[in-house]
């Protein structure tokens, strides 16, 4: 635990971070597991969901909080995908009680660039358009891309995680356009939930390791497991 810190402040964090899986306080550094509670803060203090893209370099980091639901994940990557945003990189912590919260972050570019700042105020818009219901992340992918059109050499695998103790699902396919918003809306299509993920992008090949709840926040048991990694494989695969 983060040494220095006031004694409230240290059980105030101990209390929040109950609401996550067993490995959070474990693997998470303090200063996340820190930032994460100030996010909580605002959340709580103004009911609207946490969305800021600041410059990073060459690329831009997108800082996400909400209470975690489905759709959320879809609608995230849809609205990166139509704006023709790369992903480089993602970590994403959801807590596993109430109120079931999601952290995420993401680096991302747009032609090997940051974002500006006026199209980092779109994507942020437009990402709380989508969640709000008033902005159709479909019709506007369907200009750019052709979604039924599947993805190429798809593999997927269901097993419980020994250190994490969750059921996970691994995608890993070949790199295309649009392949996170496929995968996130094949995840959203099973109504699971996504509450830790890894990600790895190596020689043309992006790798997906999601960790789950299953439908109504439930554990997922393995024959259940099995179906919906044969599922999202098949409708990864446009078939």
């Amino acid at each position: 635990m983060a040494s220095g810190l006031k004694s409230s402040t240290l059980d105030l964090l101990k209390r929040f971070n109950r609401a996550f899986p067993q490995f959070y306080e474990q693997f998470v550094s303090n200063d996340i597991q820190l930032q994460n509670l100030r996010l909580a803060y605002r959340l709580y203090r103004t009911r609207q969901a946490v969305i800021e893209l600041k410059p990073d370099g060459n690329k831009s980091i997108l800082q996400f909080a909400y209470r975690n639901q489905s759709f959320l994940l879809s609608d995230i990557f849809g609205v990166l995908a139509a704006y023709g945003l790369t992903i480089h990189n993602l970590s994403l912590y959801g807590q596993v009680h109430a109120p079931m919260l999601v952290f995420i972050k993401l680096v991302v570019s747009r032609g090997s660039q940051g974002l500006t700042e006026k199209t980092a105020d779109n994507v942020c818009r437009a990402i709380q358009e989508a969640l709000a219901g008033h902005f159709e992340v479909e019709e506007m992918l369907a200009v750019e891309f052709n979604l039924d059109a599947g993805l190429e050499q798809v593999e997927t695998e269901f097993y419980v995680d020994p250190v994490f103790h969750l059921p996970a699902l691994l995608i890993e396919a070949d790199n295309q356009p649009g392949l996170f918003y496929k995968v996130m809306y094949a995840i959203w299509q099973e109504d699971l939930l996504v509450v830790n993920a890894n990600l790895l992008v190596w020689r043309g090949r992006t790798r997906l390791i999601l960790y789950l709840l299953g439908p109504n926040e439930s554990l997922i048991p393995e024959y259940l497991g099995q179906r919906i990694a044969e599922g999202v494989k098949l409708r990864l695969l446009g078939q």
